[in-house]
């Protein structure tokens, strides 16, 4: 009977150990989570998203950053994970890593010279990042990090920026930055351009400082960097959009990605003189046929949806297809939002017929189903599809003539009443 009592306070010594430790793994396990947004957090403003094809000085790719940051706390500053540990929230873990900043520079820039010198060094250093690639980024990294406190300082220019409106100002603030360090500076103006709502703005600013703009007269000025900034953050539209896929995107975010690619592009190649062979004037063709072939596959088929939405199905019974109308509604907005940006997406020919064909599209199946509204008033389906087709005339055709549309169907069901 002892026995049996003893083997069963062992198991609950066993069980109560066990439990504790898979305890200790979660807090662990959400410490390192929260280390890492933390992290992530601190360098948000010069982060890009996947795929970037093209890797510009003042951008880190997030993914890049989550390696490094595994490696530092996996392999060169384990103590910080403890540090982070002791923190109670994000905010806390922040200022944690902040503060150990010094001691991270101190640490990297050793790696850093290691590798140069020893190959076994650079073998076990590539690998412990995940690949050349990221060990590429490392000296981008360390600069960032260096300079850390520039960061909400370039954030608050930039924001500024918006309400400088005289241009001779606005260029004079700019020759502040750093521009005899261009490796500081490319990331100082990737966090400017991300914060100006007019990037055009900036580079009027600099070309009436400096009397020209061209591409080589903005080089030897020191606002090369300026220019890197502006096709990184036209890129990054570019990669926000390429997972956008399928029935249920993200009109609203597609949409808006257009309008910003367009202000970042006719601001690098519209008001400055891009040579086509030099290093930018390749990336901005590189860049802008990148966004064409997201683009241009949904574009092709916004007048067959928004055909097959407005119109009544062939066979079976009348009924509205709600995957069809948000298609085609999310379709017309792509559609408005190409128009305003047609110059930089080097799309003019295929919108030109999209647009002229879904017009046409939508004149004859609203004529339709007015006709069928008149018919029956009372039949729900016709009028959801009629309104579907007016919201869509709205936005293909402006305010004035959808109120055309939606007077005409208003006056056919006031008619319907009174007989």
């Amino acid at each position: 009977m002892q026995n049996l009592k003893n083997k069963s306070l062992q198991q609950d010594v066993q069980r109560r150990r066990s439990d504790t430790q898979d305890l200790a793994k979660e807090k662990d396990t959400q410490a390192s989570e929260m280390g890492k947004l933390a992290f992530l957090s601190m360098f948000e403003e010069i982060l890009v998203a996947d795929p970037t094809p093209i890797a510009f000085k003042g951008a880190l790719n997030k993914h890049h950053m989550q390696a490094i940051w595994t490696w530092i706390i996996r392999d060169i500053a384990p103590d910080l994970n403890q540090i982070i540990n002791d923190t109670k929230n994000e905010q806390e873990a922040k200022k944690a890593i902040i503060s150990y900043c010094p001691i991270l520079v101190k640490i990297i820039s050793k790696e850093i010279t290691l590798a140069s010198e020893k190959t076994a060094v650079n073998n076990r250093l590539t690998a412990q990042l995940g690949g050349e690639e990221v060990k590429l980024r490392l000296p981008i990294f360390l600069i960032v990090l260096r300079c850390h406190a520039l960061l909400n300082k370039a954030s608050s220019f930039g924001k500024a920026s918006n309400s400088i409106e005289d241009e001779t100002a606005l260029g004079t603030a700019l020759q502040s930055m750093p521009l005899q360090e261009p490796s500081v500076a490319a990331f100082l103006f990737q966090i400017i351009v991300g914060q100006c709502n007019n990037p055009s703005n900036l580079i009027l600013a600099v070309a009436k400082i400096i009397g020209a703009s061209s591409e080589g007269a903005m080089q030897r000025a020191g606002f090369e960097p300026l220019l890197d900034a502006l096709l990184s953050h036209a890129q990054n539209q570019a990669s926000l959009l390429s997972g956008q896929k399928g029935l249920y995107i993200d009109a609203d975010l597609m949409c808006k990605s257009i309008y910003r690619f367009h202000k970042l592009m006719h601001a690098a190649s519209g008001y400055v003189e891009l040579e086509r062979r030099s290093r930018l004037g390749k990336a901005a063709t590189e860049i802008t046929l990148q966004m064409a072939q997201i683009v241009e596959p949904r574009l092709k088929e916004v007048s067959s949806d928004v055909s097959q939405s407005l119109r009544k199905p062939r066979r079976g019974e009348d009924k509205i297809d709600a995957d069809g109308l948000l298609a085609a509604l999310n379709g017309i907005y792509l559609l408005a939002a190409v128009r305003e940006a047609k110059e930089s997406l080097a799309l003019n020919a295929l919108f030109d017929r999209i647009w002229s064909e879904t017009g046409q599209t939508l004149e004859v199946l609203i004529d339709r189903n007015i006709e069928e509204f008149k018919k029956d008033t009372n039949n729900s389906i016709v009028s959801q599809r009629l309104d579907m087709g007016i919201k869509m005339s709205q936005i293909r055709f402006g305010e004035e003539y959808a109120k055309i549309l939606q007077n005409a169907k208003n006056k056919i069901s006031r008619r319907s009443n009174e007989d």
